[in-house]
């Protein structure tokens, strides 16, 4: 067969693969008690605090809410929906009922315990966090998410509260889109109940709020953005999750001392931040220990072939290919890893950590390394891991897991200081700890978290749909 014959035959198997995603997503959301791999799917004063909130104008506030709309529309149980007309109304009584009732049927929905841990708290004085999440874009991330913010709100409310005071939770649905964000940003300013933020999603995404946070002294503690743009950006901008420089030299020190290979081709894509600067990061550090990028392949030209980057590549003497992709490349990246056919060995960054690269890859993803921040494998003993899977039923990922350490970060500087400036000076302070998911939070002048990264590879696993999981790798 030709290799445009093959290429093309490797084009239709991945569209035809592509209609077992929907059941995918479905399958890590309503999963029976265990989710494969560690993906979970299936992150001022106490005064009286309103359900809505007026401060924001129309369109924004349509993607605001602390329980008196519903922002995940999809699928709702028919007490959810009972549950958010009892809230809109005031009827707290009736809305915990609902929600309780909802969630014996889908316990591992976490837009359905913040809203019932709201509703618990009622018209009681509260302290007010919000989580900025890309709901209607990337449910399944934006889910993984809330669960780490609704674990750590359950957690601090079953036991009383912020010296005795409970904690509220806002949603916001900012799309994963920067214009969105920067509002909901200043709407969040406005809302002088607001003592922190956790999020945004993409690197882009952060890095566009930075500015507007900075503006009106109100921290955002980000669980997913590890573009290095960040390090420093803002005295009121953090992130729980390890930077690129960390996950590069990760990646680099693993293909250079473990796998001994000394020449790589990288593959990105220059519209997303992350992905430049995961490439950048890993580009540098191959070079400072010795090693050799044979090429750079753009995911976003209009002329990239998969096909032909990779026989260049192995004819110039490639050995390893490294995808430094965000999600919104993952499928072409996928057809990468289909056209190599573990020809080279494949090392990849955290966003290639989805039930996707699983659903795709497939065989010819198997033995890929990827450098995460946390993994439930590596952690199966830990109080965050126990609690979570009696909670959710199933196991929970990195997101989650990074989510819920910015949540615990942000409830540890209210008690220190319950209002905005304390907040900010109480998580700078060089004696600020909190105990997370992932061990201590404690965070440098550059707002960023001093944490190694785990490194996981696929292997087969007869416990999921696909015959693929990811494992840790041992320290």
């Amino acid at each position: 067969m030709s290799q445009k014959n093959e290429t093309v035959v490797l084009v239709v198997s991945l569209v035809v693969t592509l209609a077992l995603v929907a059941i995918g997503a479905w399958w890590f959301t309503k999963g029976s008690g265990t989710n494969l791999g560690g993906l979970a799917g299936n992150p001022s004063n106490p005064s009286e605090t309103k359900t809505t909130s007026p401060q924001l104008n129309q369109s924004v506030q349509e993607h605001v809410s602390a329980g008196e709309k519903l922002l995940i529309p999809a699928n709702p149980t028919p007490e959810k929906q009972a549950a958010i007309k009892a809230i809109a109304s005031g009827n707290y009584a009736e809305a915990i009922t609902q929600l309780e009732a909802s969630l014996k049927s889908d316990r591992n929905d976490p837009e359905t315990l913040i809203y019932l841990n709201n509703a618990r708290i009622g018209k009681q004085k509260s302290y007010t966090i919000a989580a900025s999440v890309p709901i209607s874009t990337d449910l399944n991330a934006a889910q993984e998410i809330m669960r780490g913010v609704a674990q750590a709100q359950n957690e601090i409310n079953r036991a009383g509260g912020i010296k005795g005071i409970p904690l509220k939770v806002l949603i916001a649905n900012d799309e994963n889109n920067s214009d969105i964000a920067k509002q909901i940003a200043a709407a969040f300013i406005k809302n002088s109940q607001i003592l922190g933020v956790i999020g945004h999603y993409a690197s882009d995404v952060t890095l566009a709020t930075a500015d507007t946070y900075q503006s009106g002294g109100l921290v955002a503690i980000s669980p997913i953005s590890t573009t290095v743009k960040l390090s420093g950006r803002s005295r009121y901008v953090f992130r729980t999750v390890p930077s690129d420089y960390v996950a590069a030299r990760a990646l680099a020190d693993y293909m250079l001392q473990k796998l001994k290979q000394e020449k790589v081709i990288v593959f990105f894509n220059s519209q997303s931040g992350y992905s430049q600067s995961l490439k950048s990061e890993f580009v540098t550090a191959v070079s400072l220990g010795g090693g050799q990028v044979i090429n750079e392949v753009d995911l976003s030209d209009p002329n990239f072939n998969a096909a032909q980057s990779i026989e260049q590549a192995i004819e110039g003497g490639a050995q390893v290919l490294m995808l430094a992709v965000n999600t919104g490349t993952l499928d072409k990246a996928m057809l990468v890893v289909q056209v190599n056919g573990k020809r080279l060995k494949i090392l990849a960054g955290d966003d290639v950590y989805t039930p996707k690269t699983l659903q795709l890859g497939g065989l010819a993803a198997e033995n890929m390394v990827l450098a995460i921040p946390w993994h439930i494998g590596a952690n199966p003993q830990a109080e965050f891991t126990k609690a979570a899977n009696q909670l959710w039923g199933a196991d929970v990922n990195w997101r989650t897991a990074m989510a819920y350490d910015a949540a615990k970060a942000l409830i540890a500087g209210i008690e220190r200081n319950p209002t905005r400036i304390g907040v900010q000076q109480s998580i700078l302070a060089p004696n600020f700890s909190a105990q997370g998911a992932a061990g201590n939070i404690k965070f440098l002048p550059s707002g960023d978290r001093n944490q190694s990264v785990q490194l996981v590879t696929i292997q087969a696993g007869s416990d999921n749909p696909w015959g693929y999981k990811f494992v840790p790798i041992p320290k």
